[in-house]
């Protein structure tokens, strides 16, 4: 069974380009707006786009499909850049999606460096976009890491109690890290990570002269990469988007 996708009535008026998200919560208050033929009373009911009947000042507010935010799940591939333009002409995550999905104007959420690859999530939504990359709603991040050699006991010590970086000085929280595999003279590392450091992972690697081969992120809260393949994409499904606005205390 699939599950509904409902979204606060305020921003159903504003998405159909009704008023702004302030001056369709005035219209609520001022009486102007009924869902399913009943008065609606709040701002911030949540109404079903595909099933509920909203009206403003008497008429139908018309709710196609592009003018729905999109929330997007990449799989990134090394040597592309996270950002929608880039100035020395490389390669951008939007590249990687197809011109419908551009033109609806979406954006990455937060950041994969242009060597790291894996899960990217980017939307049309600057609300859920904001609250993913305000330190106070920092989902927890899983990577996979593969280095040359092996961490020592104390080196993992230290990245578990919170480890120091010395190029700028800066104090980490502390990290989970466990190896889950050794191929030869490499070992592949899963860490979870709660901060927004910039290259935080490249940067812990490197105070124990460590080379990384390959840095991938697999999940950022309750949503999973799986068996996505390089360079491919979806759309969330609707109980993923459910999870990850719970978590992020949408309403």
């Amino acid at each position: 069974m699939t599950e509904k996708t409902t979204i606060r009535l305020n921003k159903y008026i504003a998405s159909a380009g009704i008023a702004s998200r302030r001056g369709a919560d005035e219209l609520v208050q001022k009486g102007k707006v009924k869902v399913n033929g009943e008065l609606a009373d709040s701002p911030g009911i949540q109404v079903d786009p595909d099933n509920d009947r909203v009206e403003v000042n008497g008429k139908l507010v018309q709710h196609d499909e592009k003018s729905k935010d999109l929330y997007i799940l990449l799989h990134k591939t090394i040597e592309t850049v996270t950002t929608a333009k880039d100035p020395q002409g490389r390669k951008t995550v939007l590249d990687l999606l197809p011109p419908d999905v551009i033109n609806r104007r979406v954006f990455p959420v937060g950041r994969l460096d242009f060597y790291s690859e894996g899960m990217l999530l980017l939307t049309t939504d600057g609300e859920l976009c904001n609250r993913m990359t305000h330190p106070k709603w920092h989902l927890p991040k899983i990577y996979h890491v593969t280095i040359r050699g092996k961490l020592s006991e104390k080196e993992l010590s230290v990245m578990q109690n919170g480890m120091y970086l010395e190029d700028k000085g800066e104090l980490l929280a502390p990290v989970k890290i466990k190896a889950i595999s050794e191929v030869g003279e490499t070992t592949k590392y899963e860490m979870e990570l709660r901060q927004g450091i910039n290259r935080q992972i490249r940067r812990m690697f490197g105070e124990f002269d460590k080379t990384i081969l390959r840095l991938k992120r697999v999940r950022q809260g309750r949503i999973e990469l799986g068996a996505l393949k390089p360079g491919k994409w979806r759309e969330l499904s609707a109980k993923e988007l459910t999870l990850l606005k719970k978590d992020l205390k949408m309403k």
